[in-house]
């Protein structure tokens, strides 16, 4: 049995901790892991979170941060704080399940594992919420929502793992430098990590037979939605930007460079102030993508989009699938 880091970034989740942490410890045991550790970044709270761990989980490392850094940051600073074989980065709202970490360990056999999800269901039913994410990519678009299930196959691709409850290989997550924070404070970050991964020739996986399960996001429903839509409009950019081909990445920077011009016109500030904010930081993308070409020559792979689609699609040629 592997051993494993349980990262759990916070922000004014005490509450969600003293609910939550019981049933990390209880999954931990009933899948028989006893090399563990658990680790708390936390992004500047201003609830008593810290001072409930401290007092009531004194063997919980705390990582207390002067200046907020978003969910990329503050889960960076448990990444590069961890000592174990496996990840485990988990949102404080999420209720881990008896014997969570037994199916999921065995994708870990397979030297190319990138890493694994488990189903998500809510709080209070078996409906599901997140399954494999689908491939929804088209010439110059990456779509990022779509789940999909298979009724004949618990082991599946997964376009990316969620952030909420994704279990990685430690060595693989520190190669790829943890969450690229450019996206901060939040959206995309965990979409962009696994198509580095998948870029380099990992893979990504989602296991039906795991289960945990999560409310709908308190966090973000705290934030101001017009705030909320112009960060998830600028890091979509991002997206397409740093991960599109070169022809498709010309083909799309037209489209939205038109898009904003009519934007503007009908005084839609949302999508323009996105936009120059995408544009404010473009050098910083060319970073990634540099940072992304590079690790692709260290492993001489040419993955591309396109690539990772037909792989998806091809492991479930012969399966009928669930989209939602």
């Amino acid at each position: 049995m592997k051993s494993i880091s349980v990262v759990i970034p916070n922000y004014n989740g005490r509450e969600l901790l003293e609910r939550n942490l019981p049933f990390v410890y209880l999954a931990l045991s009933t899948s028989g892991v006893t090399d563990y550790e658990i680790i708390i970044p936390d992004d500047v709270s201003t609830d008593t979170s810290i001072e409930f761990l401290q007092t009531q989980y004194p063997q919980i490392l705390v990582i207390p941060h002067l200046v907020n850094s978003g969910f990329g940051g503050n889960s960076n600073s448990g990444i590069f704080a961890s000592s174990k074989e496996l990840v485990l980065l988990l949102n404080t709202d999420v209720e881990l399940t008896d014997g969570y970490f037994i199916p999921l360990m065995q994708y870990f056999d397979n030297p190319d594992t990138f890493g694994v999800m488990s189903r998500i269901i809510g709080l209070n039913s078996d409906e599901v919420q997140d399954g494999a994410k689908y491939p929804d990519y088209t010439f110059g678009h990456i779509g990022a929502t779509l789940n999909y299930r298979s009724k004949t196959q618990s082991t599946l691709y997964t376009l990316f793992l969620s952030g909420a409850n994704a279990l990685f290989d430690r060595k693989k997550l520190l190669e790829l430098g943890g969450f690229d924070e450019l996206y901060n404070p939040y959206y995309a970050e965990d979409v962009d990590l696994s198509l580095r991964a998948w870029k380099i020739g990992y893979k990504c996986y989602y296991d039906d037979t795991a289960v945990c399960r999560h409310p709908v996001s308190a966090t973000i429903k705290r934030e101001k939605p017009r705030k909320v839509k112009i960060i998830t409009k600028r890091n979509k950019m991002y997206i397409h930007y740093i991960h599109l081909e070169m022809l498709e990445r010309v083909v799309f920077l037209l489209v939205m460079s038109l898009k904003t011009m009519l934007r503007a016109l009908m005084f839609h500030s949302v999508y323009v102030l996105a936009y120059f904010a995408f544009i404010k930081t473009i050098s910083q993308c060319n970073k990634s993508r540099k940072r992304i070409q590079e690790l692709q020559q260290i492993h001489q792979s040419t993955m591309t989009l396109k690539d990772i689609r037909t792989l998806i699609q091809q492991s479930i040629k012969k399966s009928p699938i669930t989209k939602f």
